[in-house]
């Protein structure tokens, strides 16, 4: 059993053909998906996918790269947004200066609504982060100093520097199928070294396929790829990895937790 812990369903290449998309995944061990929004008009449209598929959580949150076009976003809305059932975390929300699509400045004030966001509703962050690890580790370490703060990194690519530092500061770390690329010397050796406590796989679907589908849309399905290829790079069974990363997943985002939902229901 895997779990991919962050794809966007409601993307170009994946949501034409949505149903198909998720039965493929299902028939190679994928047993939960989160479905992530980069912008508030996502919103709606991302919570009902969740509400139709039982094993599709959701997130409300706004990419950094959308900063500038959210200038009036704050936490309320998001915390309003974030008030369903099947909304799981606050993101994806960080910081990109490697494209600049949006003003630092905003990028960071949205950052700020997001773990504010976060705080107030005991829902974990979804970190994207990239050419940003000053102010992404300056912000990280303020919330979580301030206490009601979890994380994930996802998709990392960052230094062992950010590794550490994320370590250090309790979040976990996820793992996409950049890590499966003959480039990704630097990331392979950090993903050797991430706790087994702290470690989930994703795809970023339906971008960064991973060997062997390297050119084609990315699939949730490929995380089976990745984990395979994880698994073997930390001397791990599949199973063994399957089993910690699913674990972890739902100990992070832990309004998913099946357990969780029979009680609420009861």
């Amino acid at each position: 059993m895997l779990i991919d812990s962050h794809c966007h369903l409601n993307y170009k290449g994946l949501v034409e053909h949505q149903a198909q998309v998720l039965e493929r995944a299902r028939a190679r061990g994928v047993a939960g998906f989160l479905n992530i929004s980069t912008r508030q008009s996502e919103w709606a449209d991302i919570v009902a996918v969740a509400e139709r598929e039982p094993d599709v959580w959701a997130s409300i949150g706004v990419h950094p790269h959308e900063a500038d076009a959210h200038p009036d976003l704050g936490a309320a809305a998001l915390i309003d947004a974030a008030d369903h059932p099947r909304v799981i975390a606050i993101g994806e929300c960080g910081l990109d200066y490697y494209y600049d699509k949006s003003d630092r400045a905003a990028q960071r004030e949205r950052f700020g609504a997001h773990i504010e966001a976060a705080r107030q509703t005991g829902l974990p962050l979804i970190i994207h982060t990239r050419d940003a690890e000053d102010d992404t580790v300056e912000m990280l370490t303020e919330a979580v100093g301030q206490g009601g703060i979890d994380a994930v990194l996802h998709c990392f690519t960052g230094s062992a520097d950010l590794a550490r530092t994320a370590l250090d500061l309790g979040l976990f770390i996820s793992i996409s199928g950049i890590v499966t690329f003959k480039n990704a010397k630097d990331l392979q050796d950090t993903a050797k070294t991430i706790p087994s406590d702290r470690l989930l796989v994703e795809t970023d679907s339906p971008f960064l396929a991973p060997v062997p589908h390297r050119g084609k849309p990315c699939e949730p399905a490929f995380v089976a790829d990745t984990a395979a290829f994880l698994a073997d790079l930390r001397g791990q069974t599949i199973e063994e990895l399957s089993s910690e990363t699913t674990a972890n997943f739902f100990r992070l985002f832990a309004k998913a937790c099946p357990e969780r939902s029979r009680g609420a229901a009861a």
